[in-house]
């Protein structure tokens, strides 16, 4: 009864603008500069209700300087000052950057590997290659990476180079970088900006998938939405396709604690007044807000090197159980895409050229057809989007649209989004059960802890499907390609 009367208090709150659209008035709390905008049907609106996530959406609309709504995606749920699936834009000249709009994990995103290799192909070999990914990538919480950068100028360069630092050093390819968000090296990095404790926490981490909601999927293509989209990316029904999910690990954690400390002390020093100190912020072209987007540009790249690293290795694995270089296997990288990011980019509001800063907080950027940031050989179709559902289920390749572009700022959806905290799943799920009920479906699972598994079970997510089937019918994106995993190994 309690989460119905919650339900029903936000249902009253919410103009509902069409059947993927929900307005929260900015007159519902003093303060509001802008109204709220959430993206979801009737079944999702139902979770979405249960928590605090609608309230929060309505606090970063307190933002000094945002523009047009504070957007929510329809994965959204409750997280730290900004819900996870919070999308903002704040005036480059007279707006705020904060750390709650990008989160701990920075630059947590995801990359989508095709091969050559269809279900036939692989399905004799799985539990062989499954195991083999899990002893060749580590794995954990805490884990050490097979890179030890211990050499601290050496280390500042993978923070100022990104994937660019790991392909030079031989994990990867040079084709890798060109079908990589912002190249894997986000500009503006100052390694200055970077505290003796990140660097700490981070410089042996690289090349380490991490826990959590973390994961490297071997899939299967079990449906084509759209055949010419999916012929330029190189998809085929039946295919095999590898996804790898991780972020930036302990230096990217570090840098936001660092910095939500210096936010809270700006907070005061620039007169800046929000609901809820998790928001805590300064402005964009403060010393302050400088320094947290070079610090985070930092983090950003570790990420991006990291996960290049991890797709390496996941090649080498594929080597070793099917006895042919990557190559030959057609292991080729179809996207790389950040889900917890800010970024500078530039938007036509109310006929004027705006330059923005874009939070991106647990959501895609979605850059349409033609868009001179998209590699050339996607600008045909649209950036690509990748989308990860739980391991029971089913992900999602999409393309960014038009509408994306015009309405939410190139934003989308990042994944299923949890219903269940962590410990609830651990209450409500036994890891040794849930790994073979997944072998019963046909989906082998390798996990550092039998908590870990229970933790990311899937009934602890909202069905992916739903999510995107949302952003498709607003308009935000639309549906290339569904994937089914068929082995998994996790943190």
């Amino acid at each position: 009864m309690a989460v119905e009367a919650k339900q029903s208090k936000w249902i009253e709150k919410l103009e509902r603008i069409d059947e993927f659209r929900w307005k929260l008035p900015k007159e519902h709390k003093p303060g509001m500069r802008v109204d709220g905008l959430i993206y979801a049907n009737d079944r999702l609106m139902e979770s979405i209700g249960q928590d605090q996530a609608v309230e929060q959406v309505a606090n970063v609309a307190f933002l000094p300087g945002i523009v047009k709504y504070s957007f929510a995606m329809p994965d959204i749920h409750w997280g730290y000052g900004f819900p996870v699936g919070g999308v903002a834009a704040t005036d480059a000249n007279t707006g705020v950057v904060s750390p709650g709009g990008i989160g701990f994990d920075i630059n947590c995103g995801v990359r989508l590997l095709r091969t050559n290799l269809t279900r036939e192909d692989v399905m004799p070999r799985i539990r062989q290659l499954v195991d083999q990914l899990f002893a060749d990538i580590p794995c954990g919480v805490g884990c050490k990476g097979r890179i030890a950068v211990r050499d601290e100028k050496e280390f500042k360069k993978v923070l100022l180079l990104g994937a660019r630092w790991a392909v030079k050093h031989g994990y990867g390819w040079d084709e890798d970088l060109e079908v990589t968000e912002a190249g894997g090296e986000l500009a503006g990095a100052d390694t200055d900006r970077v505290s003796r404790e990140a660097y700490k926490r981070g410089s042996a981490q690289l090349g380490t998938l991490g826990a959590g909601n973390h994961f490297l999927e071997v899939q299967q293509v079990m449906e084509i939405y759209d055949e010419s989209a999916a012929e330029i990316l190189g998809i085929f029904k039946g295919q095999v396709t590898i996804l790898i999910h991780t972020g930036s690990r302990g230096l990217g954690h570090q840098i936001c604690t660092d910095y939500l400390m210096v936010m809270g002390r700006a907070l005061q020093k620039y007169g800046i007044e929000v609901p809820d100190r998790q928001l805590a912020c300064a402005p964009v072209n403060s010393p302050e807000g400088q320094d947290y987007l070079a610090a985070m540009s930092c983090g950003a790249n570790f990420a991006w090197a990291n996960r290049q690293a991890i797709a390496n290795w996941a090649r080498g694995s594929f080597e070793k159980v099917f006895g042919k270089p990557a190559e030959k296997l057609g292991i080729h990288q179809i996207y790389d895409v950040a889900h917890n990011i800010a970024k500078m980019e530039e938007y036509v509001i109310d006929g004027k050229k705006m330059k923005l800063c874009i939070h991106r907080k647990g959501a895609t950027r979605a850059f349409p057809p033609g868009n001179p940031e998209i590699p050339e050989r996607y600008r045909k179709i649209g950036q690509p989007v990748l989308v990860p559902g739980d391991m029971g289920r089913y992900s999602f390749l999409l393309a960014g649209t038009q509408q994306a572009w015009e309405e939410s700022f190139a934003s989308t959806c990042h994944g299923a989004g949890r219903l269940m905290s962590r410990g609830q799943a651990k209450r409500s799920v036994k890891g040794k059960d849930l790994q073979k009920d997944l072998e019963d479906k046909g989906i082998y699972v390798r996990g550092t802890s039998w908590e870990s598994l229970a933790e990311e079970a899937p009934e602890a997510y909202k069905d992916v499907r739903d999510v995107v089937e949302v952003c498709h019918g607003a308009g935000l994106s639309r549906k290339i390609a569904r994937m089914k995993p068929l082995g998994v190994i996790k943190g």
